[in-house]
């Protein structure tokens, strides 16, 4: 588990004062490598960010965030049946009642209805569900940063 912090303040979004987390289920480690740049990129923006693992959630981080951002790999054959990997541990994740919530997905070459199903998952957790995005596992970093911001654009509206 990793926190990053800085502050600084975006125009629209008073993130200096804004807490996240990103909680990812990473298989072969892309999907973790996706959620630290996420929360790399979060950080830089003014929201004091923790990235951990469904394997081990800061449940003190969570309580604390203002946003929650999920992610999990690609599980399923490579053109159809596609779905959220480890979906059974994220459907156990502690309640986000009432918490702005964004999800990602890692995949390799379809990420299908990944994205789709991974947020209903987050929405029975009581998730209100305000983006998302599908990273392929080579884009990670620019696929990363594009996602933080569409989801600042996103706070902005909200």
């Amino acid at each position: 588990m990793t926190t990053i912090r800085h502050g600084i303040h975006l125009s629209g979004v008073d993130s200096l004062f804004m807490k996240g987390i990103v909680i990812y289920e990473s298989l072969t480690g892309n999907t973790a490598k996706a959620g630290f740049a996420i929360a790399e990129e979060m950080s830089k923006a003014g929201i004091q960010t923790t990235a951990c693992s469904t394997k081990a959630v800061d449940l003190q981080a969570l309580s604390d965030a203002d946003i929650v951002v999920i992610g999990t790999w690609t599980d399923g054959l490579i053109l159809l049946g596609q779905r959220p990997g480890g979906v059974g541990r994220l459907a156990q994740l502690p309640a986000i009642e009432g918490k702005k919530t964004a999800v990602f997905c890692t995949y390799a070459i379809n990420a299908g209805k990944t994205l789709e199903k991974l947020s209903g998952v987050v929405a029975r957790r009581g998730g209100e569900v305000i983006g998302g995005a599908t990273i392929r596992r080579d884009r990670i970093k620019p696929s990363s940063v594009e996602f933080v911001d569409r989801l600042l654009g996103a706070l902005e509206v909200a």
